[in-house]
């Protein structure tokens, strides 16, 4: 089980250790983005959506609830940039945590999230719209987070771009079945992204039913989650840190 879970956070990678941390962080997001829903009313895992939402609002000449979602894109973009400073802090000082850091601090955020969602905050608009910005943030920290450690090459907070690469292999697939061609098919790559798909939707499934089901609560389990694969790396740094100097 240790060497399951190091695999999954560990700095030196491989292609099915990003597959599988990718399917994790999918089932995470699909949780979050539809649970979120039901608990706050917003999809928080894709900007795609609140973004047409601003330039729809500002036609319509509605500029205060365009300014309002305006902090939600921010937050979003500030956990990007939050995941990234804490990976290349770790990778300045050669911690073995580089990863795990940031997956701490997800899971940190979740905790917060659902105790002062528990204690009444969303009842105002103010509190409300402030529990989306952090819902937005958490997905920010993720993606930035997946995004580094896969090279671009995995994204688990959004489908749109799981499902256009489906399509496109699947369209490579079919062609070069019917021409005898190569066309670049990768049997891998379209398992990788069947199974993150797979992921983001049982996850919706899981979050939306626990979020029905127990309330805010129902972010505790994934916050267990997130820290239970972040932990031994920060656990490697922290011995290291307080073992007493040979």
């Amino acid at each position: 089980m240790k060497t399951a879970l190091r695999q999954l956070i560990a700095l030196h990678r491989t292609e099915q250790a990003d597959t599988r941390l990718g399917v994790v962080l999918a089932f995470v997001a699909g949780a979050i983005n539809a649970g979120g829903f039901l608990a706050v009313g917003a999809y928080t895992s894709h900007m795609t959506g609140m973004v047409a939402s601003i330039t729809d609002l500002i036609v319509v000449n509605q500029w205060r609830t365009a300014v309002a979602i305006i902090p939600h894109v921010i937050a979003f973009f500030a956990g990007s940039v939050l995941s990234a400073v804490l990976i290349n802090w770790a990778r300045l000082k050669k911690l073995a945590s580089e990863f795990a850091l940031p997956l701490m601090t997800e899971a940190l955020l979740l905790v917060v999230f659902g105790v002062l969602a528990a204690a009444g905050l969303g009842a105002g608009l103010g509190g409300l719209y402030a529990l989306i910005a952090l819902l937005c943030l958490i997905m920010g920290m993720q993606n930035g987070l997946i995004t580094k450690i896969s090279h671009s090459e995995i994204r688990t907070t959004h489908m749109t771009g799981v499902i256009t690469d489906l399509g496109i292999e699947t369209g490579r697939l079919l062609f070069g079945k019917a021409s005898h061609t190569d066309t670049r098919f990768s049997a891998v790559k379209l398992r990788r992204l069947l199974l993150l798909l797979a992921g983001f939707v049982i996850g919706g499934l899981a979050g939306a039913a626990a979020f029905n089901w127990i309330g805010f609560v129902a972010v505790l389990p994934l916050a267990v989650l997130l820290a239970v694969m972040a932990l031994l790396p920060i656990a490697d740094d922290l011995k290291r840190v307080f073992s007493p100097q040979r």
